[in-house]
This record gives structure tokens, C-alpha cells and sequence, in this order.
């Protein structure tokens, strides 16, 4: 075993969505410690331009260092898909984002299908093309990507039910240019939009949908395995937030229903 097997794992997003990868993480390595960073005072980073991004991402990349992790993953699309490599250049421990693992699942589906993939994401990371860059070198041609900028405040806001009026009527208006003739595989760029499945599957009942966060897990808990980066005595999951501290416990509570009392603490992203 690694001397590092014992240091915590570091997952930041924009938000809450990030907590989609950070459960997946629990359930495939639960004996491992995790620091969870959701930047919520700052939210949405899908609207923001490229130098905000990564701006924010490498200050929250260096509050994780600052807690000693052993590895990161970025749980955010807009930070994979925009500057993924200055996280990894500055981190100087293995980094993880939302993109590879989750083109290759949906080019693996897309070819057991009609070869099509369409890729919901914020504003910036449909811009970027990392996604397509991704599936094409999967040997995907055939793909529709489709800015979703509302699903984020939606979800952040707690409205993602199935017979939420207004949320229906924004994941059809969404959906609409690929929901008469549906992809065989729909990525969800976006750590947040897993929190929105149920209602996206009433307007894409055909289509398999990958949760780009869940991918990322897999991916990371394979390197961890595989570098003999394991930790068997941990457990324990930390939650801080640029944001209100109470107001993101009580939605993470909400999300995450493990019977884990939450309890987030607030940081000054701007020290770092």
C-alpha cells in the first residue's frame, strides 16, 4: 500500500451536482476519505467566460491541496471541458474530469444503436467541443450537443420532480430538436442534470442516459486500485461550500438521503 492510500480524495464542482460523483465514489470505494468543495457562491460557471473558469478552478483546486488529497476529481463539466489541464498542471496528483469516461460509455451504447449521441451541457462546455472532441475520437460522427443553461438554477433551486410544472415545460423546450427522433445515448454534461434523470426520461424514454459524474467515479476508483492508492481504514466525508454553509446542508441532506447527517462549512474561496 501507498504512503499516500490514507490521504482523503478531493471532488469540487460549481454546486451541489458535484454530489452525484461524490455518491458514486462512495458506493465504489467506501473506505475512502473524501474532502467535498461545492463553490455554490459562485454558481452557475456555465455562463462564465473561459478566463472566470479557470480562475475558479484553480483556487478551488488549491483549497483541495491545501487538505493534503491524493487525487482530484473534477466533478464539473464546464471545468473538464475548458481547462482541465491547468487543474492537472497545478494539482501535481492524478485529476479526474467528467469527459473521457463518459464519451466512451456513450460511443459504446451509440454503436450497439442507431450511432447517435446527443450531449446536454452548460453553455461553455457545448462552446468548448470537448465533448465532441472526445466522442469522436470514439468513432462517434453523428452528434447533437445542446446548451441546457437552466437546468443548474433548477436544480440548485430544488425543483427537479417529474410533475413540476415549470420544469417539464424548460426540459422539453430543451429537448425538443432531438425529441422526435431520439439518440441511442444522451451524455449529461453536467454533474447537476442527474438530479433532473426522471424528468428527462419522460421526454427521451428510448434514449440511455449517462451520468458524466458516475463515469468519472468508475474512472478515478480504477486508478486509485490500480496505483495501490486503496485506503481500508477511512470513510469519512468532509462537505465545504463558498456559499451558505446551512443552506447547502440542507439541500445535500435532501439529495443524498444516505440517513448522513451533513454539516458544510464555510470557506473563503477568495484566500486561495
Amino acid at each position: 500500500m501507498s504512503d499516500k492510500s490514507s490521504l482523503p480524495i478531493g471532488v469540487f464542482d460549481s454546486g451541489l451536482g458535484g454530489l452525484t460523483a461524490m455518491s458514486e465514489l462512495n458506493r465504489l470505494m467506501p473506505s475512502e476519505d473524501i474532502i467535498y468543495f461545492g463553490d455554490n457562491a459562485r454558481i452557475p460557471y456555465g455562463t462564465k467566460s473561459p478566463e472566470i473558469i479557470k480562475k475558479f478552478a484553480l483556487q478551488d483546486t488549491r483549497f483541495l491541496l491545501s487538505k493534503g488529497v491524493k487525487a482530484i476529481l473534477v466533478a464539473c463539466g464546464t471545468v473538464s471541458s475548458n481547462c482541465l489541464l491547468d487543474v492537472s498542471e497545478l494539482a501535481g496528483v492524478a485529476v479526474v474530469g467528467v469527459i473521457d469516461a463518459a464519451a466512451k460509455k456513450a460511443a459504446e451504447i451509440a454503436k450497439k444503436g442507431n450511432g447517435r449521441v446527443a450531449v446536454l451541457g452548460t453553455s461553455a462546455t457545448v462552446n468548448s467541443g470537448a465533448y465532441e472532441t472526445a466522442l469522436k475520437k470514439q468513432g462517434i460522427t453523428e452528434i447533437v450537443s445542446l446548451a441546457c443553461p437552466m437546468f443548474v438554477p433548477l436544480v440548485e433551486s430544488w425543483h427537479p420532480t417529474t410533475d413540476d410544472t415549470a420544469t417539464n415545460a424548460i426540459v422539453s423546450e430543451y429537448l425538443a430538436p432531438i425529441s422526435n427522433d431520439p439518440p441511442a445515448a444522451v451524455i449529461l454534461g453536467c454533474t447537476h442534470y442527474p438530479l433532473l434523470t426522471e424528468v428527462i426520461k419522460k421526454h427521451l424514454p428510448e434514449s440511455a442516459l449517462i451520468s458524466s459524474g458516475a463515469e468519472a467515479a468508475n474512472a478515478l476508483s480504477a486508478f486509485i486500485s490500480e496505483n495501490g492508492l486503496a485506503n481500508r481504514n477511512g470513510g469519512r466525508t468532509e462537505f465545504y461550500t463558498s456559499g451558505g454553509a446551512e443552506l447547502f446542508s440542507q439541500n445535500a441532506n435532501t439529495f443524498l438521503r444516505n440517513g448522513r447527517e451533513i454539516n458544510a462549512v464555510h470557506i473563503d474561496i477568495e484566500k486561495f
